[in-house]
Formats: structure tokens, sequence, C-alpha cells
């Protein structure tokens, strides 16, 4: 009997070793229950509180949602948008969520950029004209956040909505302590600064909230409330709209109570590649960040990794290319799909793979040439992404987003609610050959009524028996490809551990750029020979992106919160 012990303790002990490197300092966190990883640790607990409640993992999911307005108001958030994955295992059905905000049905170039009729080109907008789109009260659009969170409890949810948004209220009302880096965020964003009720709700006698300190917020409380009564109606229809309208018309803004009225959320299917055998789902247009990820893991297919180490110079420099081709397709001819037909199928087609791949050089840096040149968008990277699991295997992946850190920095009074900035996304000067100039995709150029193309691509891979096995998601606007990308082919081609693939050095190749972004713990060596023999212009970036993921194995849950961002944790499931 003791042999037998001994024998089952060894092989269990060999089990978890074969995953789990205890070698490596990033250890995930394991359950077979349900697990929450999300960018704060308040809001994980909450996503438990919910399934500890009997709450599924959409239940979770919209109540972190809402909890993130308090607890991480510089990316969660009421006044945004976004998109989510939610997996149902009994029925095996996966849906994509697109509740990206969209622009205010009344506005155009002229009222905009306030131009009063003058015929002046975008080409020769200064910069403090574009700034009307980054600040202040023409920047925001139509927030489509609450829309998309109702939407998602509606149809898939199982607790009553008040029970779900109860632990957010409850965060309103006691306050949450203030966190190092949460006064630090406020301190570094000017935009609060300059709008009175965000001045006075982030500053105390002209300081940013301490450290330490409770942070209690009755504005929030009081729309949560309103929500958790009357549901979407409460914001769309209600008090809450018309304060967020009034607020706009006395601020020059461009936003009515139509614009809400008649704001709804798209579900569909979500676009995906397979990779290695392994089914990869992501967020489809007005998503270009999902086109851009599956664009280079088909690229990748082409080239056996495997062959290489996961840190060599040679696996960097055809992860870089393989964005590059995929940043390729997304600023070329992704938009809102209700406003320009996106040919997905032929941007993922085996055809403009092979063309793609045929232009790697395996030992060189392609030249600017090569691949058909476009423009950048300049995005921001203060989205913020989670993942969850629930003991039946419900899962869900959402990213959203507010735009800048803290949106457009105004806050509608006595709601609490800070609006994005996401009229910024839009191309207003295409083909300027300048990065302000927003030249990208003519889908993407600005429409009444049109949501702007975003990076956000919340994912779920599936193995080959059909088997949940990923769930991960990042913010860092044009930089969230390459940080979910670095984790799939971490834990795919490399056999690594969610935590190890979590933190592998990232980099990072926009188009029409000539180099490489790659954060600084890439080893210096390995810098050198792609920058001297392989010819990649090399820069150096402290981190890209904040994976949130849970990895799936035997139906026992992996989960690593990133590092790159401070506070984010992993919960998990206590009943």
């Amino acid at each position: 009997m003791r042999f037998v012990f001994l024998f089952f303790f060894v092989f269990y002990l060999n089990a978890q070793q074969s995953y789990i490197d205890y070698l490596s300092p990033y250890h995930p966190t394991v359950s077979n229950k349900g697990m929450v990883v999300t960018q704060n640790n308040l809001s994980s607990d909450v996503g438990i509180e919910i399934l500890n409640k009997g709450g599924n993992a959409i239940d979770a999911a919209v109540a972190v949602g809402f909890s993130l307005a308090v607890t991480l108001p510089r990316a969660g958030n009421l006044g945004g948008g976004g998109f989510m994955l939610v997996y149902l295992k009994e029925k095996d059905e996966i849906f994509y969520i697109d509740y990206r905000s969209k622009s205010p049905l009344n506005a155009s170039i002229d009222n905009i950029f306030d131009l009063n009729g003058k015929n002046i080109s975008p080409i020769d907008f200064s910069d403090d004209i574009y700034d009307k789109t980054r600040y202040g009260y023409k920047a925001p659009a139509i927030p489509g956040t609450v829309a998309g969170l109702l939407e998602a409890h509606e149809k898939f949810g199982s607790l009553p909505l008040e029970e779900v948004l109860a632990p957010a209220i409850r965060q309103a009302n006691e306050g949450i302590l203030v966190s190092y880096d949460l006064e630090k965020a406020i301190d570094d964003t000017h935009q609060l600064k300059k709008d009175p009720e965000s001045l006075r709700i982030y500053f105390k006698n002209g300081s940013a909230i301490k450290e330490n300190s409770i942070f209690k917020r009755p504005d929030l409380e009081k729309t949560f409330k309103l929500i958790a009564s009357n549901g979407k109606d409460g914001f769309y229809k209600g008090d809450i709209a018309k304060a967020i309208v009034k607020a706009m018309n006395l601020n020059n803004g461009l936003f009515s109570l139509k614009d809400f009225e008649s704001y709804s959320v798209e579900i569909s299917e979500p676009i995906v590649a397979s990779y290695r055998g392994n089914l990869v789902f992501t967020a489809g247009p007005p998503s270009g960040g999902g086109i851009t990820l599956l664009t280079a893991l088909n690229i990748l297919s082409f080239f056996d990794l495997k062959k290489f180490n996961s840190d060599s110079a040679v696996t960097y420099h055809l992860i870089s290319e393989a964005l590059r081709r995929g940043h390729n397709n997304r600023s070329h001819f992704v938009g809102d799909p209700d406003y320009f037909d996106v040919p997905v199928n032929q941007l993922l087609s085996k055809e403009r793979t092979i063309e793609l791949a045929k232009t790697i050089d395996i030992k060189k840096a392609t030249k600017s040439t090569v691949v058909k040149p476009l423009e950048l968008i300049k995005e921001s990277r203060d989205t913020t992404h989670y993942s969850i699991i629930d003991k039946m295997g419900n899962a869900v992946s959402n990213t959203y987003t507010l735009g800048y850190s803290f949106g457009s920095g105004v806050t509608i009074p006595d709601t609490g609610i800070l609006m994005n900035n996401q009229m910024n996304n839009f191309a207003y000067r295409y083909g300027d050959k300048k990065e302000r100039g927003r030249s990208a995709s003519t889908g993407n150029r600005f429409e009444a009524g049109k949501s702007p193309m975003s990076t956000m691509a919340p994912t779920m891979v599936f193995n080959e028996k059909g088997e949940l096995m990923l769930i991960t998601g990042s913010p860092g606007g044009s930089l969230i490809p390459a940080a979910i990308l670095r984790v799939i082919t971490g834990v795919i081609d490399f056999d690594l551990d969610i935590g190890q693939a979590t933190m592998l050095p990232r980099v990072h190749k926009d188009w029409p750029t000539t180099g490489i972004l790659y954060e600084r713990t890439l080893n210096s060596d390995v810098v050198r020979i792609i920058n001297k023999r392989i010819g990649h212009k090399m820069t150096s970036e402290h981190t890209m992106g904040s994976t949130q993921s849970i990895q799936i194995i035997n139906q026992t849950n992996y989960g690593f919160a990133d590092l790159r961002r401070p506070n984010a944790s992993v919960s998990v499931q206590t009943n």
C-alpha cells in the first residue's frame, strides 16, 4: 500500500511539473473551479463573488465590467465600448458581441473641428484642431459599454441583474482603497484637470487623491442603481441619457437623445483561423486587431518555429514580419462592416497568406517596398481586458476601452460617467504621410453613426479535439495583436505554461515602419543579431500590453495575470 501511494504521489508530482516549471518565477494559479483574471484584484474578487452565488461566467463578466468603472477608472468604464466573446459549453457555441462606440448622428467634419464653414483640408489641420477629437466634449463617441454588458446578461446570464450589479454598487458606496498606481495615473492625466467635474472627483485641494485614502463614488452608485432597476433603458432612454446629452450640449458637444435611443449591439460569429490544428477565434470588424492577429498566425503556419528557441533572433524576426503583414491587412481593408464591405474571407484566405508568406526572407528584414505601403493609426494603450471561466466550462473574453487613459477627461455631472475619446480613431486625413493624418483603410474614414476601427481582439483558442484551451486578450492599442500572438505561440509552438508564455519578451512591427519595437527584457545579444545581421532597426519599449489569460488542460484551469501592469490578479471560485 505504501508503494502504491508513493507511486501515485510521484506520478501526480511529475504530471504537475510537466506543465508548471518550478524553475520559472512565473507560476500560474491552478483550479478546477471557476476563475477570473482581470487588471484589478478588487474586480477579480467581484467576479468570484458572483460565481460563488451561482452565477455563470457571463454574470461574472458583467459584474466585473461595472466594478472596473470604480476600481480602474482610467480604462474600466460605462462611457466607452468594446468587444466580447462568449462561449457556452453545453451548447458548444461561441458568440461575438460588438458594442463599439459610434459617432454622433449629427456629427460632421465641419462641426467636429469647429471649421465654421471654412474650406480647410484635413491635411492642413493643426495639432490644436486635432485635439478636439482627443480631449473635451467633441472627443466622445456614443458609449456602448452598458448596452454590450446588459445584452450579454440578457442573452446568456443566469442571475437577476440587481444581484449581478450589487458588488459594484457596494464598492461605489463604501469606496475603495486608493493604490499607488491609481494616484499616479490620475496625477499624470492632464485632461482630467481641465474638466470641472473630473477635477472635483479625482483631485482634492489641487492634488490627485492620495494612496491609501478611501475613494467613494456616490455618483456611480446612483448610476448603477438606475441601471440595475431599469436595465438598458435606464442608461439609453432615461435620466442618464438626458444628463449626458445636456452636459454635451452645454459644452458645444454633438450628442442627441436619438443617438442613445438608436444605439444597438451586434451579436454575430467571431472570425476564426486554424493554427497548428487549433482553432483561434477573435473579434471581427470593426476590430482590426482580430484581422491582424489571424493574418500573422496564418503566415507563421508556414514556418516551423519549433526548430528555433522561443527567444531566438529568428523567432522574433518571423513574428515581426508576420505582424507587419497583419497590420497591412488591417490598415488597408478594415472598417465598420455596416458602412464598408470588409473582405474578411479574402484577407484570411490561403491564397492571400501564401502571397504574404512568400515575401518573407528568413535571414533578412523585408524592405518597405516589398509590402504595399500604408499609414499608421496611433491608438491609446489604456484599454483593459479580462478573462473568465466558470465551473461548467462557460467562458468570456472581454476587452473594452475609454481610448486614452481616462478617455476624453470629461465626467458627466451627477453620474460619475467618464466619457471616451473614440472620435480620435477615425481616419480624417486619409493619404497624408504623417502619422497624425490617421491614414488608414478607406473603410475607416469618418462618417456619422459609424464605429471607428479598433485593435481590441478578445481571443479564445480551441484544441484539435474542439476543447477550449485558452482565453486571452490585452490592452495596448496597436500593440494588442503582438501581445496576444506571443502568448499563443508561447503556448502552442514552445509548450510553455501560461505564466512563462505571458512573460516572454514581446516585439511589435507595424507598417510602413522598417523597425521593430521590442521590450527591454529582450536579450541584448538577440537585439544585436536582429539589428546587425537581419537588418531591423530596433527601438526599445518598457512594456507591451497586459494579457489576462486562462489556459485549460484536462478540465483544470491555469490562470495568469500579466505582471506588466500593477494590481492585476487571478481569483478562484471557492464553492
